[in-house]
């Protein structure tokens, strides 16, 4: 994978809310996306080569035991996630209509059904509905 630097012939014209005066580099920041929508393994790979890549990432923690929060977003993977619906006992909607949120809870019993309530209760108020619950990994389920 090739970088290279932007320069000013780059950006689209002034329209709407996009100015290309705000345009500029952003130190420790890589991206890159699959422009026709279609899922790659190759893409995924190269969004972790620029991951290995960036020694200086904008959200590089001041310890070096905690970790910076860089990561990779992908799409949610509709068929392993149906597979392990249908061992869980539920079925999905269809493709695209719902969202997977991934919490990391406190050991503590009272303080993880507390969190655990808290997210039900969000949910909730804002128009969703909770269609399976998981508590455990992908590797145990299938």
């Amino acid at each position: 994978m090739k970088c290279r630097k932007i320069s000013e012939g780059d950006f689209m014209e002034k329209q709407g809310l996009y100015n290309p005066e705000f345009e500029h580099d952003s130190c420790g920041v890589g991206f890159i996306a699959e422009v026709n929508g279609e899922a790659s393994f190759e893409t995924v790979r190269d969004g972790i080569t620029i991951l290995k890549n960036l020694v200086h990432r904008g959200a590089v923690g001041g310890d070096v035991n905690t970790g910076d929060g860089a990561g990779i977003m992908t799409q949610i993977p509709f068929e392993l996630f149906s597979k392990a619906a249908s061992a869980l006992g539920f079925v999905l909607p269809e493709r695209g209509s719902y969202g997977v949120g991934v919490f990391f809870l406190p050991r503590d019993h009272k303080k993880r059904e507390t969190l655990i309530r808290l997210v039900k209760e969000f949910v909730a108020e804002n128009g969703g509905t909770l269609v399976g619950e998981c508590r455990r990994s992908l590797r145990q389920i299938l």
